[in-house]
């Protein structure tokens, strides 16, 4: 009987231990694990199949190429996780800040999904910066992704009380691993921009 009640009391002080810190819902969690893993194949349907000359087609002098738009996001993946994903992991959590925390999630996929206004990137994470090859490159991002998925499906870390600052507003870590997805939908997007220019090679 003591036995009983002493597992019983482990596993109580064990859920509620979890639940101070934080960790994600169910539902959270299943929702970051399929918009990281839906952006990927995503991206990788449309990039299926192309050539060289189709990889590396630019409608303008200002414009990316399919394989920049590719550079991009897998300089993005591992910068912005590495700024903001594990920055953020290494302080602890605050539940004070929380209110600092003005957008949704939805707000915030919102804003970076949408490509009606432009920004120009910063130099780390210009294209240039990727030499290597389309392939090379899309095995790098492949990796990384798959190491940020696992993180989402196993993690019962505090996302949601530790920050990271973007310049239209704080973010919580929870959705900083949405803002990376939304990001890889959004340059994705551009990638069909570019292959629906009359002029893109057949």
């Amino acid at each position: 009987m003591k036995k009983t009640i002493l597992f019983f009391a482990a596993l109580i002080f064990t859920v509620l231990n979890l639940s101070a810190q934080g960790s994600m819902t169910t539902e959270e969690r299943n929702f970051a694990v399929k918009y990281l893993t839906d952006t990927q194949n995503d991206m990788l349907k449309v990039i299926k199949g192309l050539s060289e000359e189709q990889l590396n087609y630019k409608p303008d002098a200002e414009s990316w190429s399919v394989a920049e738009c590719v550079k991009h996001i897998a300089i993005s993946e591992e910068n912005i996780w590495v700024g903001f994903v594990d920055t953020g992991l290494a302080s602890s959590p605050d539940p004070s800040k929380r209110s600092a925390v003005q957008m949704t999630d939805e707000q915030l996929m919102g804003i970076i999904e949408s490509r009606e206004q432009r920004v120009k990137t910063f130099a780390p994470f210009e294209p240039e910066n990727k030499p290597e090859s389309v392939q090379e490159v899309l095995k790098e991002f492949n990796s990384l992704r798959g190491e940020h998925i696992t993180f989402a499906k196993k993690s019962n870390e505090d996302l949601r009380n530790r920050y990271a600052t973007l310049p239209f507003g704080t973010i919580d870590i929870y959705q900083a691993m949405l803002f990376m997805a939304g990001h890889t939908k959004r340059h994705t997007d551009q990638m069909r921009e570019v292959m629906a220019n009359p002029k893109f090679p057949k």
